[in-house]
């Protein structure tokens, strides 16, 4: 029988929380539940129940939870900060900044709040002066929040202020020692920034920390040469033979592993690790072909007939650098980025953020119109003076807006687009032996064949549409001829002369590429031969590219 006028007991909440504090979740909600029938309507049990489910898993129980209780009592500003954190996991983005800023209108002390806003903005690259606002205020009324300058680290770092970076990820060193996120994150700014010694340093302290961390072992191994018998090579073969290693971790490890044989000559036991690890990859990613092949089939079905817009130009303009990855695109940032006149920003994926949109419109048969190829060109081009450069020229070199070349002159006809050309073969097997974060068609010879012929394919039909506006060059020429091969990029560009882009390897700026190390030396020949000394074991990609019928 129900109470007249029930009040819930500090002792009754106490006994449910200490439930919830030893992990026995379902046995508190079975108490809250019995609670609710004495005390109906109250907004604590129902925060508190969302909590359980949430601990449980059960995601859309626990939103359900935290809703009635942010009904029940509206300005109920933890509730919404729980709301905020399942909606995050469950994916709902936009619902969960809502919770979050609703949290914080009700309570603007809230770093905790702030954080997690701030965390979620800084992935939409539109939204990270957003997110490092909301970093700040959580430092702000909690100096002393370790996250929360990683974070605010993090978007630093993808807003190309790599030095603020590397400030905010001491700084949540400096309050928690053995913070592992921050010295993995911290190492990985130093190795943009050519600082070898140091990056080193702290991705070997990220180790110590998580002994397992797949990811960390490939960056070290990628960029270090170990010794024969190394124990740490050791301790990494002994990890994969752990039953509880987890996919990632265990990703990670066979490629650095195949890094390290690679450096020792060992090819037998180099392949063995990269084919492990690349059919790892392949199988969590599920990727197939067929999706790649009916993109670009769409892609040149919308610039059957080119649209050109007629516009007022920009004192902005772009530069693009395409081609396959590891084609020698960073190369020649650095090289025109050294300009004077130049702004190297290199990788931006915004162009693909605005674009993918569209073509999802186009597949539902209701087709581009100018007014969103206008809609690309004026989001772009005020993202770029999101930078506050001096310079107007800007360099954005994502290898894969090969893809978008008739957005790009369709939507700004100024722009410059430098192609990169390399040997099929060293362009393919540079790919195949890396670990990618995207490029899901890289983890398998004859899917990365086959891409390869897409992308020849494609590039074919925007020469077609586009006569004489791509200027093709060849990395291998580049390599030979350095100086004659700038200066035609440098005439193309409509940019004159200038001796600092003889010195590449000086550019200061972050170059966050697997080739981030290799790009502050100076010009090298002959790496498009390497793969050859492995091409016993590259037979299926040599036949899916018909190399030698080629």
């Amino acid at each position: 029988m129900k109470n007249k006028n029930p009040i819930l007991s500090r002792e009754q909440i106490n006994k449910v929380m200490s439930l919830y504090s030893q992990g026995k979740f379902e046995e508190a909600i079975v108490q809250i539940k019995v609670l609710n029938e004495i005390y109906p309507n109250v907004p604590l049990l129902f925060n508190l129940i969302g909590a359980c489910y949430r601990q449980l898993g059960q995601l859309d129980g626990s939103i359900k939870m935290f809703k009635i209780a942010v009904e029940l009592k509206p300005d109920y500003a933890e509730a919404f900060f729980n709301l905020g954190s399942v909606l995050m996991e469950n994916k709902m983005i936009d619902e969960a900044i809502e919770s979050y800023k609703k949290a914080i209108s009700i309570q603007p002390n809230y770093p905790d709040a702030y954080n997690n806003l701030g965390n979620i903005l800084k992935n939409d690259k539109e939204q990270l002066d957003a997110a490092i606002e909301n970093l700040e205020w959580a430092i702000a009324y909690n100096p002393n929040f370790a996250e929360a300058h990683n974070n605010l680290g993090l978007a630093f770092s993808d807003s190309g202020r790599v030095i603020d970076a590397i400030r905010c990820f001491e700084k949540a060193i400096s309050i928690n020692s053995n913070y592992d996120n921050a010295y993995f994150n911290l190492a990985i700014c130093l190795k943009d920034i050519g600082n070898k010694s140091e990056f080193i340093k702290n991705i070997e302290k990220a180790i110590s920390l998580r002994p397992d961390w797949g990811d960390a072992y490939y960056h070290l191994c990628k960029d270090f040469k170990f010794e024969k018998n190394n124990p740490r090579v050791k301790k990494m073969e002994s990890l994969l033979s752990s039953r509880v290693l987890g996919l990632n971790d265990r990703i990670g490890l066979n490629f650095a592993l195949a890094h390290v044989h690679e450096k020792l000559d060992n090819t037998k036991e180099q392949f063995i690790f990269l084919n492990e690890a690349n059919s790892l990859r392949k199988k969590e990613l599920n990727y197939v072909i067929e999706k790649d092949q009916k993109k670009f089939s769409l892609i040149k079905e919308v610039f059957n007939s080119p649209t050109q817009l007629e516009i007022k130009p920009s004192p902005i303009r772009p530069i693009f650098i395409v081609g396959m990855p590891r084609s020698g695109t960073s190369l020649v940032h650095q090289i025109i980025g050294n300009h004077k006149e130049v702004y190297g920003a290199g990788e931006l994926t915004q162009l693909t953020q605005y674009i993918v949109p569209l073509l999802v419109k186009s597949s539902s048969k209701k087709g581009i119109s100018k007014k969103d190829f206008r809609s690309v060109r004026d989001k772009y081009l005020n993202f770029l003076t999101s930078f506050k450069s001096q310079e107007v020229i800007f360099l954005d070199k994502m290898p894969l807006n090969f893809r978008h070349i008739g957005f790009i002159f369709s939507s700004f006809p100024e722009a410059k687009v430098i192609h990169m050309n390399r040997d099929p073969m060293a362009t393919c097997w540079s790919i195949y032996k890396y670990y990618f974060n995207g490029n899901s068609y890289s983890f398998n010879q004859d899917d990365l064949a086959q891409y390869y012929l897409l992308y020849k394919d494609l590039m074919s039909f925007w020469h077609k549409k586009f006569p004489n506006k791509i200027f093709d060059i060849s990395y291998e020429n580049l390599t030979i001829n350095q100086e004659y091969e700038t200066r035609r990029m440098l005439e193309y560009c409509e940019l004159d002369w200038d001796e600092n882009c003889l010195k590449f390897y000086e550019n200061k700026s972050e170059v966050k590429t697997t080739s981030a190390l290799q790009v502050r030396q100076k010009m090298y020949q002959g790496s498009s031969e390497v793969w050859k000394k492995y091409e016993s074991y590259l037979q299926t990609l040599i036949s899916g590219l018909n190399y030698y019928k080629s």
